[in-house]
Order: C-alpha cells, then structure tokens, then sequence
C-alpha cells in the first residue's frame, strides 16, 4: 500500500469510530491531521491555502484557523486528493460556472453513508417504534445519480424503511396522484409514514391538494416530515411558519414531527433542526462543527450573525472547511439559526437580542 492510501486508510478508520460513537475524542487535532493530509494531496487546495500563507510547513494551530474553501470553487476545480477518475461517489453542486457544473468527488462511499445514517437516525428516527415508510418528493437517484439528496433518501429508506418506499417526483413533475395512492395506502396498512421533500415539492403538493379538494390527509401516528430547505416556491414565496402549519394541518401531525435539514452537496454530513424555546436551531452531529465568520475570517461571538463556514471531518478526500455564502449566527449552546441569503449583506457582524433571534428561527 502506498503511503497515501495507508494515511487515507487510517484517517477513515479514525472518522468512521467517531462517527460511530457519536464522540470526537479530540476535534482539533483530527481536524489538523484530516487537513495537513489534505495540503500534500489536493493540490487546488493546496495551491488556494499558500496564497494565504498557510502551507504543510506553516500549519494553523487550531481547528478554526483553517482557511475554509469557497463553495463555488467546486466549480472551477476537481477538489479531492485521489484521482476524481476514481471516486466512488460523485455529486454534482447547484449552479454552474460558464456553462459547467461543479462536481463532490468522493474517494469512499463509506464516510458519506455512514455520515448521512447516523445523523438521520439521530435527528429523525427517535421514538420510532417500527420502520417507517418513506414517501420521497426528492429526485429519484435511478434518474438522477449526480443528486447527493436522492442519494442520501435512497440510502435511509434501504437502511430503515419497511421496504415499501415511493418516489413521487420524475423530471420536473410531481406525481400528485401517485403520493396520495401511497398516502392513503400507508393509512390503511397503519403504517408510519416520513415524508420527504423540498421546500418547493411540498408547495406544490399542497396547492395540487387543495386544486382536488383534499384537506385532510392523516398519517398513522409515529409519522414524521423531513424538510430539506429552499423556501422559495416556483410561483410563490412561502415562509417557514406558514408552510408547516399548512403541513402540520393536512398530515396531522404535530410541529414538533416536522424537521428541517440543512446540507450541502460540498459537505459530507448534515445539519437538522431541534427546537429551543419555540425556536428552530440547526444541531450538528459531534464531526461537523460550524463556525460564524465576519469578512477578514475571524470567528464572530455568539448572537452575532455572518457568513457560515462548515468544517466537516468527513470531508477527508475532498476540503474539510468550506465557506459558504449562508449567513447564520451561533447560539450559547452550540447550534446555529440559518438566516439565509436574502436578509442581505447589511446583517453581517450586527447582533441580534434574544428576542430577534427567536423570530428568525420560526421563520
């Protein structure tokens, strides 16, 4: 084996055991080790931290003064440290640079599965008495390989389902009637039901529901939402709090039963929302920590918003930080209320009170 593939072996080991535990013994010192690997063998990478003065020689010594990678740079480079002809798995990013498209190469398939598995067992899966039915509004992977949000529902309704799962979006469209086949089967199998979907598949549902006249559509008790973000529709602006009182009302299920979950085809794992007095807060699994950044990349104090930097462990064959062009704010407890894009630039570095941050969670 060459060196390369016996500190690959090793660092996975290290990451999937923490994965696995649910522990990160030492977060920086993995992070440090996970990034200095990645210094001598993703050579864009590389080439992008020397430019900031930081080199296998010149190695930061904490875990935030890691120079996060802009996201959009997976679309002008093939970020990995292995040869991207080789990778196992190969998602593709959203947008494109002239014309073409950014691609998240992945040596192993075994980080990005056991990443995504725990972090939906832990977030969505507590209190489940029986394997749920998965009712998928995401792109069908068998259609869409390159969609890591296919790839990911896919994975979790093999591993935890009862292997009668339905894929109700082909292309563009939305089989209305083919969800509420399924819908209504799963009520009189009394069988538990997650539904999954984006912000905008689960508009449209609501608005071909309410065209048919259907204004109740109860699921057996147990039943869950998995909301995988973008609140824009494609007609129509809805915010957070109306579309899952909407949901909550149809399905009949609780709010508490609805779950937002924040990723990135860049990153490996995933961000999913708890509640704290009332609020919405993004959690991160124990190899995922987040950081809120003022514009010279210095970590900004709790309750101040700015733009969010990922550093994921899991991000072993590719860049472990990245920034993005989210804004968020950190709170006392170590998650984060995800702003979004939209509020503008002129929220950066100000700082929010309780009650502002409160407001902004349920949003």
């Amino acid at each position: 084996m060459s060196a390369y593939g016996a500190e690959a072996q090793a660092l996975d080991a290290a990451i999937l055991g923490a994965i696995e535990q649910r522990r990160v013994t030492d977060f920086n010192a993995l992070a440090l080790r996970i990034f200095s690997h990645q210094l001598r063998y993703n050579k864009p990478y590389a080439q992008y931290c020397a430019s900031l003065g930081v080199t296998p020689d010149r190695l930061p010594e904490n875990w935030e003064a890691i120079p996060p990678v802009p996201a959009g740079a997976y679309k002008e480079a093939a970020l990995c440290t292995f040869d991207p002809a080789q990778a196992a798995l190969a998602f593709e990013t959203s947008g494109t640079t002239r014309g073409v498209g950014g691609k998240h190469y992945m040596e192993t398939a075994a980080l990005y599965d056991a990443a995504l598995l725990a972090g939906f067992h832990d977030a969505m899966l507590s209190g489940a008495a029986q394997p749920l039915r998965y009712l998928l509004l995401v792109p069908n992977p068998a259609e869409r390989p390159q969609s890591s949000l296919g790839y990911m529902m896919r994975k979790v309704a093999e591993t935890f389902g009862d292997g009668r799962e339905g894929w109700f979006i082909g292309g563009d469209t939305l089989d209305v009637d083919g969800f509420l086949a399924a819908a209504r089967a799963a009520q009189k199998a009394h069988a538990p039901a997650c539904v999954a979907g984006t912000a905008f598949a689960f508009v449209e549902l609501l608005d071909a529901l309410q065209a048919r006249g259907v204004s109740s559509l109860g699921l057996p008790p147990g039943s869950r939402i998995m909301e995988t973000g973008g609140f824009k529709g494609r007609t129509r602006v809805v915010q957070r709090a109306e579309l899952y009182a909407a949901l909550a009302d149809i399905f009949a299920l609780g709010q508490d039963r609805i779950v937002a979950e924040y990723g990135m085809t860049e990153l490996t794992s995933q961000y999913y929302d708890a509640t704290f007095e009332g609020a919405r807060i993004k959690r991160s699994p124990p190899w995922l920590r987040p950081r809120v950044v003022g514009p010279d990349n210095t970590t900004l104090p709790k309750g101040v918003v700015g733009a969010l930097v990922h550093v994921d462990l899991a991000n072993r064959s590719s860049c472990i930080a990245i920034q993005t062009e989210d804004l968020g704010v950190a709170t006392e407890d170590g998650g984060i209320v995800l702003i979004g894009r939209e509020q503008g630039a002129e929220l950066r570095g100000c700082s929010l009170d309780a009650e502002t941050l409160r407001t902004l969670a349920v949003r």
